[in-house]
């Protein structure tokens, strides 16, 4: 699909919840992470809630037309998966967004591969997108230490998360962030009895492999 110049959301203004700016700009020392875990709905209300958080948004990712609409991401011609980009604070989360990364394993279905529940196209496949060396570094050794645990839980199960540098151009590359249209941002807010297929997995991610600040209070999503 051809895709356009101009974004679906050209005035994003600021997200109902947090009351930050959809688009930045953003605090001095914050840092963003992109998470990939199925409809970006369920995903973005888990990290509004994270302590740490300054801002979340919805868009799209992994794909290869510029600004694509949700239209087209359902088609699955475009390659981009629903994504959410979450700012936040590394003395709070831990470098690397350390917390938000162990909250995402234990918080989404990533043993199928382009599949979440029933939503079923690679636009819901599993993956994070870094923007910082400690952020890749973080993903690779929580990502390595919950496959431990599934393997121990499920015999056999696999985890399908790729890891990839978002805006790079290599196989696993994010490429741009494309923000969504404005009813997708804080759907669930939004729209208290919509559609939610997110929440513990069962399968706990242990930190023990990191470092994290002493301040740093993991806890499970709500």
């Amino acid at each position: 699909l051809p895709g356009r110049e101009a974004p679906i959301l050209p005035d994003p203004g600021e997200h109902v919840v947090l009351h930050a700016p959809l688009n930045g700009p953003w605090p001095r020392g914050a840092e963003v992470l992109h998470l990939a875990g199925g409809c970006f709905w369920g995903v973005e209300r888990i990290f509004w809630r994270q302590k740490g958080v300054w801002a979340t948004a919805v868009g799209y990712m992994g794909g290869g037309n510029a600004n694509p609409t949700y239209r087209e991401v359902c088609t699955g011609r475009t390659g981009h998966a629903e994504t959410v980009a979450v700012v936040y604070d590394p003395s709070v989360t831990g470098e690397g967004g350390a917390s938000l990364i162990k909250t995402f394993f234990e918080n989404h279905d990533s043993t199928r591969p382009n599949r979440h529940g029933n939503d079923v196209g690679t636009q819901y496949r599993s993956a994070i997108w870094v923007t910082t060396p400690r952020q890749a570094e973080a993903a690779s050794l929580l990502r390595g230490a919950w496959v431990a645990e599934l393997e121990r839980a499920v015999p056999g199960a696999r985890c399908y998360t790729t890891i990839g540098e978002a805006g790079a151009c290599f196989a696993e590359s994010g490429g741009p962030f494309y923000l969504a249209e404005d009813y997708h941002q804080a759907y669930l807010e939004k729209n208290p009895d919509g559609y939610c297929n997110h929440g513990p997995n069962g399968v706990s991610c242990p930190v023990g492999i990191l470092n994290l600040p002493a301040q740093v209070s993991i806890e499970p999503a709500k």
